[in-house]
């Protein structure tokens, strides 16, 4: 009788048009609006090399520190030497940025300002310091040209070096997509919604059959609740490989974990579906209606819609996020892909196997109250 329910319901649910399009089409759509929506967001922060010409005259021959400090600069600056009346067209063309004129002191000129004219701003008033450092340390004391304290002046030596505290560069995208896959598991609670609804006599002409079956509801509710979770997992596996194999997010190579992962979700969702399913009386729509604004809700507070909401929420509010199965599992996935230790992952997976014995435990003890007067 098990496995008979099981194949069953199995049927049920994939001839279920609407049903497939919420937990199974909907996600991927979703995914690739955002793909088109967040492709060039991480381009936009590289930086691009200023384009500064330099104009060769006199005063800039006789200044041959500049010149050797401004092509030391090559990681921030594309340097090209012309005329004025080059420069000026140069310029005007917006070929370039800014130039740079000895006349006869160093100057700046420009068309507009913005981030690459501070840039060129910040570079020529550092090297003005630098060198009003040096002429008033020789004026004061010349023998300071031996004993190398200009060239400890003049060269700049980095006291802070930058490492990665994850096994992966930060990426603000991919959170994204992991609350997408969060949702996706919530969203599961459509199929468990429904398979309660199948076992209510007063909601469904095939509840009413089955508690007039001379067999246990709670073994026929044990197999259309695996029946759930069987098709869920399927969704999942397929959303999982067209966001890796097709729009190429990066998941990290813990295989085994995100398996863990996806199952202890996409039970967290069918569950959740069924103890909502359970605990509401009324008709089907308002128990969907329900599983829908609660999982847009949970699903806003993980940062689906901004990233930081999230932030937010974990600074100000940081026990919303424990309570929250949607957060819980969009840390799962964010923990296996940056971090190089699981002690973060196990606290979200463990919260999530808590909140499936809770809302299990809710569902067995509301249905096993169930009693009807008549059918």
């Amino acid at each position: 009788m098990f496995l008979f329910n099981y194949r069953y319901r199995l049927k049920c649910i994939f001839k279920d048009r609407q049903l497939m399009f919420w937990t199974f089409l909907f996600p991927i759509l979703l995914a690739i609006l955002f793909n088109l929506a967040f492709s060039n967001l991480s381009s936009t922060d590289n930086f691009v090399k200023v384009n500064v010409a330099v104009v060769q005259n006199q005063e800039l021959d006789q200044n041959p520190a500049f010149t050797q400090a401004i092509n030391g600069a090559d990681d921030l600056f594309i340097v090209e030497y012309t005329t004025l009346v080059d420069a000026d067209t140069l310029l005007k063309d917006n070929q370039i940025d800014g130039y740079i004129v000895f006349d006869p002191d160093l100057s700046l000129v420009v068309n507009q300002s913005g981030l690459k004219q501070t840039i060129i701003r910040g570079f020529l008033d550092d090297f003005e310091q630098s060198s009003a450092t040096i002429t008033t340390i020789i004026t004061q004391n010349p023998t300071a040209l031996d004993s190398g304290i200009l060239a400890g002046i003049s060269s700049r030596t980095e006291y802070l070096k930058a490492v990665s505290a994850s096994q992966s560069n930060p990426d603000p995208v991919v959170n994204y997509f992991y609350a997408l896959i969060a949702m996706t598991c919530l969203y599961g609670g459509f199929l468990g919604v429904k398979e309660v609804v199948a076992i209510q006599a007063d909601l469904s002409a095939v509840g009413a059959r089955i508690n007039l079956a001379p067999t246990n509801k709670l073994t026929v509710f044990l197999s259309s609740m695996l029946a759930a979770t069987t098709v869920q997992l399927l969704e999942l596996l397929i959303l999982l490989s067209f966001l890796v194999g097709v729009l190429g997010i990066s998941f990290g190579n813990q295989l085994g974990y995100i398996a863990l992962t996806c199952i202890v979700g996409s039970l967290t969702g069918v569950t959740f579906g069924a103890c909502i399913g359970s605990i509401i009386k009324n008709n089907e729509g308002l128990k969907i209606g329900v599983l829908i604004g609660s999982t847009m809700t949970m699903s806003f507070l993980a940062g689906m819609m901004s990233a930081d909401i999230k932030y937010i929420v974990m600074t100000k509010a940081p026990i919303l996020s424990y309570l929250n199965p949607i957060s819980l599992i969009t840390d799962s996935f964010y923990t296996l892909y940056y971090y190089n230790t699981h002690t973060q992952f196990y606290t979200d997976i463990l919260l999530l196997c808590g909140f499936i014995l809770l809302f299990s435990a809710i569902t067995y003890f509301v249905i096993r109250r169930q009693k009807y007067a008549s059918l």
